[in-house]
């Protein structure tokens, strides 16, 4: 059970349900341990690999400069103690770069490398998938990718310590970053560093995250306007993870319980498992829904042990209208539906299971009498896609050369991560947010949600939203916007397109 658990807290790696691709992926990060050169066991140099290349899509060229490589951190003496992998590019627009944005991006985990925002959504190229997102081609393909945001910024992919080819210095130990703290100042020295380097300090400075990459996108704003002294214009959130009370189902917490509930009423829509009246239309159906869990949901819950019978059978029947699920199965859930029961339990009859990441996702276990989903369909259909993309991608065109494994999703740094005051709380930066915009009211933040979304689900993110505490005047520094996709909404072809068109207009802005 504490398996299962885990993965509500421990965001974006789903895998953590099963030992099967990410056991395989764990075996073979110990089979290649040996072979670590490159920015690995020659820590005390920054090897990178400059290109240029030329993107043409929908009549369009870009003339851009890709560089991979590694940027040390250092010690207070002047030691080396990590070498973070990146992968930036820079489009050529004459030599003023003041009035160009950069943006900085991170996946979340935490444990993921930015391999997921960098060729599924934000870079020149992405890793092509069905129209619907549900599916994948038999093998992996890189094409140029139509709605990259270099046109609109330039981009640093970064990958935090443990992840990507990130590696720390040797005799220091890597667990140190393995927390929310250490993980943003690290993050921050990064990005000071790279922003001293490349003569960045009067552009417009973006970070985006996606998950737990939101938390640290978060937590850096506060870090570089109070530490760094350096105010950023823009953060972009993708299916943020914020305040983390919204989604971890302890006992005594029943505000996941409510906030999840249009998700399931949304997968249970995609799936044809609602009433009639329901199925006519996504949109209504999940305002339905919201109205009924603010209404009456959400007050029977605060009721606890004083709900009478008759309360307890009309609140059952109408979970049982949202969510697609049977009164039977309701009744015995006690009023509260965890999103691994809900994947397990929507398709039972199909001896199907629904992703997590992406509720659209059917996956097949082998014991379909079973409590929990095994695995995450929706996770598996990406990763394997991503890893040989990522790693074919930076030998053959971005010509850096290593032996060192790729940490696509790194569980060894997912469960030794720190998470501080979670122990007897939950991690929130949703404070942090509403101080760095209090602070620099310039500050702007995107936001995108998916319906489909099981791990961090949209009525969660506008939960935090609207308890963030903002004065009126700056609530509208904030956009949210919403996709038919799940967590990794750019696998939806559709909801890629859209959030590219949401972002740059973010960004003219």
């Amino acid at each position: 059970m504490k398996q299962h658990v885990r993965i509500l807290m421990f965001l974006f790696i789903a895998c953590i349900f099963s030992s099967g691709p990410a056991g395989a992926a764990e075996t073979q990060r110990k089979a290649e341990k040996a072979k670590q050169p490159a920015c690995d066991t020659n820590i005390s140099s920054e090897k990178i690999s400059v290109t240029q290349h030329k993107l043409k899509v929908s009549g369009r060229t870009i003339k851009y400069t890709a560089t991979a490589g590694c940027l040390q951190i250092k010690d207070e003496a002047e030691k080396p103690r990590v070498n973070v992998f990146y992968i930036a590019y820079e489009k050529k627009t004459g030599d003023d770069k003041s009035e160009r944005p950069v943006t900085f991006v991170f996946n979340g985990g935490p444990g993921a490398s930015s391999v997921f925002l960098h060729l599924g959504a934000l870079g020149p190229k992405r890793v092509l998938l069905s129209e619907e997102g549900t599916a994948l081609p038999a093998a992996a393909k890189l094409v140029a990718n139509d709605y990259t945001w270099l046109y609109f910024t330039d981009l640093v992919f970064i990958d935090p310590v443990g992840t990507g080819y990130s590696r720390t210095a040797p005799g220091v130990d890597a667990k140190q970053f393995y927390s929310v703290e250490e993980d943003a100042k690290l993050a921050g020295e990064f990005i000071r560093l790279y922003i001293t380097r490349q003569g960045r300090w009067l552009s417009p400075k973006f970070i985006a995250g996606e998950s737990y990459g939101a938390t640290r996108a978060a937590a850096l704003a506060g870090y570089l306007q109070n530490t760094v002294n350096m105010n950023v214009s823009g953060l972009v959130l993708i299916s943020p993870a914020l305040n983390f009370q919204t989604f971890r189902f302890n006992q005594g917490n029943d505000l996941p319980a409510v906030l999840y509930l249009p998700s399931y009423t949304a997968a249970a829509w995609y799936h044809k498992k609602l009433a009639p009246a329901l199925q006519e239309s996504l949109q209504k159906s999940l305002k339905e829904t919201e109205a009924w869990t603010l209404n009456e949901y959400s007050p029977a819950l605060e009721k606890g042990s004083e709900l009478s019978s008759d309360e307890q059978y009309k609140i059952d029947a109408k979970l049982a209208f949202y969510t697609g699920l049977t009164s039977k199965y309701i009744k015995s859930s006690k009023m509260r539906i965890s999103p691994l029961r809900f994947a397990k339990e929507l398709l039972r009859d199909e001896h199907r299971t629904t992703g997590i990441l992406d509720a659209r996702v059917k996956g097949i276990d082998s014991d379909a009498a079973g409590e929990y989903a095994e695995f995450d369909p929706a996770l598996f259909m990406t990763t394997g896609p991503y890893a040989a993309a990522i790693n074919d991608y930076v030998r053959k065109e971005l010509k850096y050369e290593t032996d060192l494994f790729y940490e696509v999703l790194n569980l060894k740094v997912n469960r030794e991560w720190n998470w501080g005051s979670a122990a007897q709380g939950y991690v929130n930066v949703s404070e942090t947010l509403r101080e760095a915009m209090s602070r620099n009211r310039h500050l702007k933040v995107f936001i995108a949600c998916g319906y489909y979304d099981l791990a961090t689900p949209y009525y969660a993110t506008e939960y935090t939203i609207n308890h963030l505490g903002l004065e009126p005047g700056l609530r509208h520094n904030i956009v949210l916007e919403h996709y038919e996709s799940g967590h990794q909404l750019y696998t939806h072809l559709p909801s890629l397109k859209k959030m590219t068109d949401d972002a740059a207009g973010f960004f003219k802005k």
